[in-house]
């Protein structure tokens, strides 16, 4: 009797199996038809919670635009603190005081890989004219930290120690100006084609091969640049298509329109790959173009393309394999983070939804990776914060993932 029971009992086990492969197979099925059929093999992730741990002394992440990680998988951010937080948040750094809670943090925050904050520093200081609007961080192969801005004449770049001592200053504050609105866009044009100052900087990124800086100039100008990374001397520099940067106005982005032949403002990142090109977010058009270390054009490829206001391409982040098979693209105007096969740019998946939930985005901007695989994103607007996603490997996903929540709490 005990080993008939035991039989049945294994019997209705393996029964209740295959019934719940089964319904999970029948579910992912059923997903992938309703987010436009097909499943493809492509990088997962899942969103850690609780990643990172709570800063001390009452501090709180204003607009949060920039995000890198180092060679020690320490992640660095850099957000706008207090200039973008309103009084209900900081009642403690007013005059008076109208509560305990809160005050914003130091602008540049660094953490390290369990998301424990390490240090906190920044702003205003003596030798050098601190950017208007903070936008973008970089940590280089030297341990350099460099800073850019978008506010009315932020003309110039940071370079400072891990530790915030300064270093350098590439251009002058205040020689490219004008009242810019909330995105930090301006009707003014810049001057694309000076090789000493620059006009609202997205965005830098370090090429450690030959320690050269390339500069995404940005939210006035219309180029990339290129500088030496010691002595910050302009080499080269170029728009669109690799022509000659062009600063008038191309009015509002037209999807149905021949593609634009210079960059429009914003032009959000230029990253390099190991294998040496050069992967421009030209955000407002829709597009990411690529070109040779010298500016020469390659290829291009557009996403969401019917995307206004904000545009769909804002920055990216290579994956960690040796041919760096993959690009993460973050998409602050539709709210997801897309997954891009680096050779052909095709879209394979992506992932994220509108929301202030673990796992969903408001205004997602920056995007890094750490020797794990793990991305990070920031977040502008009032998303304030940044959110890890956890790699879990390659495997088969909908085109349209949703909010990459964990699959298990274990």
């Amino acid at each position: 009797m005990k080993r008939r029971n035991l039989v049945i009992g294994t019997v209705f086990v393996t029964v209740f199996a295959v019934l719940a492969v089964a319904g999970l197979v029948l579910q992912q099925r059923v997903a992938a038809a309703q987010n436009g059929g097909g499943m493809v093999r492509a990088p997962r992730f899942e969103v850690d919670p609780f990643w990172p741990k709570p800063l001390p002394n009452h501090w709180l992440l204003g607009s949060t635009i920039g995000v890198w990680v180092d060679e020690r998988d320490h992640i660095w951010i850099i957000h706008r603190s207090s200039a973008t937080l309103n009084n209900n948040e900081k009642g403690a750094e007013l005059n008076p005081p109208t509560g305990e809670c809160c005050k914003g943090a130091p602008p540049v925050i660094e953490f390290d890989a369990d998301g424990t904050f390490l240090q906190g520093w920044g702003g205003p200081g003596q030798g050098y004219e601190w950017p208007q609007s903070n936008h973008g961080i970089f940590v280089d192969h030297k341990g350099n930290v460099w800073i850019g801005g978008n506010g009315a004449g932020d003309s110039h770049i940071l370079k400072f120690t891990r530790t915030g001592k300064f270093i350098a200053q590439y251009g002058k504050a205040g020689v490219h100006k004008g009242p810019v609105d909330a995105e930090g866009l301006s009707a003014y044009a810049g001057d694309s084609n000076d090789q000493q100052n620059f006009a609202r900087v997205a965005k830098i990124f370090v090429d450690p091969r030959d320690n050269e800086a390339y500069i995404a100039d940005g939210y006035l100008n219309k180029r990339v640049a290129v500088l030496d990374g010691d002595t910050g001397k302009m080499k080269r520099y170029w728009g669109a298509y690799g022509n000659k940067p062009d600063d008038r106005n191309l009015g509002p982005y037209n999807p149905d329109a021949p593609p634009a032949q210079q960059f429009r403002n914003p032009v959000h990142c230029a990253d390099v790959s190991n294998d040496g090109f050069v992967y421009v977010c030209d955000r407002v058009n829709d597009r990411m173009q690529v070109f040779t270390k010298d500016g020469k054009f390659v290829k291009e490829q557009w996403y969401a393309r019917r995307s206004l206001a904000d545009g769909s391409v804002w920055d990216i982040a290579f994956s960690k394999d040796a041919k760096q098979q993959y690009i993460f693209m973050a998409d602050g105007r539709n709210q997801r983070v897309r997954v891009i096969q680096r050779d052909t740019l095709e879209e394979l998946t992506a992932f994220g939804d509108g929301g202030r939930y673990p796992g969903q985005f408001f205004g997602v901007h920056s995007i890094a990776i750490d020797s794990k695989g793990n991305l990070y994103t920031t977040e502008t607007y009032e998303g304030k914060r940044i959110q890890k996603f956890v790699n879990k490997g390659v495997g088969m996903v909908p085109r349209s993932q949703g909010v990459a929540w964990p699959r298990s709490t274990n």
